[in-house]
């Protein structure tokens, strides 16, 4: 897994030499790195779920409360996952040797030697465990709790750890679907366990924000393109031509726009809905234009970021507004 996407990237040609081992730090801190503590995107998405519940009780603040920590944990447990099979399969070695020498290799702990691979494991499994202890938990807090969610979390936890490891979803295939799905349920779950539903405008918005780990995941596909082939990893961008990549990410762009905009022309969200999310679609199609027509396919994937957070931004918002505007 890169630092803020969920891809496996360029496996060498023979077995590469590890980069020498990085200085010592705390092992607090290692395992935080293996774990991508500091990558939030993907735990943005309960925010939108707790700004359309209105009011929010004791109970229902803590049922958001349990769910965010035990996401995080299962999305470190995946994260540290990835690293393995990265290790593993050498393109980790690779991505952060001496040939990439402005990628920091203390975000790879195995690679940098800070961690074992045992260790790794270890680590992996426990966030593992203690993820769903807490989606117990917080099925124990839910006011509702209509059979879809209850399936919609064992499915959650035992897809989300077989995405790279086990039986590697990601290497068959499954990899732009999963990043959609992902977001989708972590947004959609605490909604439906809140208030025993799931509304049009919430499913809506639980697909756009699956839309953003996706729409900087394919610009990371495309960057990663040759080492994606060469370890047999069939994304998108390794299995069509340049230009069919292209085209692919571009009808993507369009697609979520007309999400947005088919949304709002039919009533399931606000008639301004579309009008609010302008600022998010346009700097999608900025994104598009600068990995595309300028090549600078990495500062499109970092713009990705910034349409993500904001999208979050202006979907918290719309909650509110509507409320506001009866």
């Amino acid at each position: 897994m890169t630092d803020s996407t969920l891809t496996t990237t360029t496996a060498p040609a023979g077995p590469p030499a590890p980069p020498a081992p990085a200085p010592a730090e705390g092992r607090l801190k290692t395992y935080a790195r293996l774990g991508k503590l500091d990558v939030y995107d993907y735990y943005l998405g309960t925010f939108i779920a707790l700004s359309a519940v209105v009011p929010l009780t004791g109970r229902t603040a803590a049922l958001f409360g349990v769910f965010l920590v035990g996401q995080v944990l299962l999305l470190m447990a995946m994260t540290a996952f990835d690293d393995v099979t990265g290790f593993r399969d050498g393109s980790d070695i690779t991505n952060y040797g001496p040939d990439h020498p402005l990628r920091n290799v203390r975000r790879k702990p195995l690679v940098a030697g800070t961690l074992t691979v045992p260790e790794a494991l270890r680590f992996a499994w426990t966030c593992a465990a203690l993820a769903a202890a807490l989606f117990a938990v917080t099925t124990l807090l839910a006011p509702h709790r209509p059979a879809w969610t209850l399936i919609g979390l064992v499915v959650l936890w035992v897809v989300t750890l077989q995405y790279s490891y086990g039986v590697k979803l990601s290497y068959h295939g499954f990899q732009e679907v999963y990043l959609v799905a992902l977001g989708f349920a972590l947004v959609i779950l605490p909604y439906g366990m809140v208030t025993g539903q799931a509304t049009g405008l919430l499913l809506v918005q639980a697909v756009l924000f699956g839309f953003g780990p996706l729409m900087f995941g394919v610009y990371s596909n495309t960057n990663d393109v040759d080492g994606d082939r060469a370890v047999g990893r069939p994304t998108v961008a390794a299995l069509v031509s340049e230009r069919g990549n292209a085209r692919f990410i571009g009808a993507l762009s369009l697609a979520e726009f007309l999400t947005i905009a088919g949304a709002s022309a039919t009533g399931i969200a606000p008639w301004w809905f579309v009008l609010l999310m302008l600022p998010a679609s346009l700097l999608r199609l900025r994104q598009y234009l600068l990995g595309f027509r300028s090549g600078d396919i990495m500062r499109a994937r970092r713009t990705g970021f910034a349409v993500h957070r904001l999208g979050v931004v202006l979907m918290v918002a719309s909650h509110p507004l509507a409320a506001a505007l009866g």
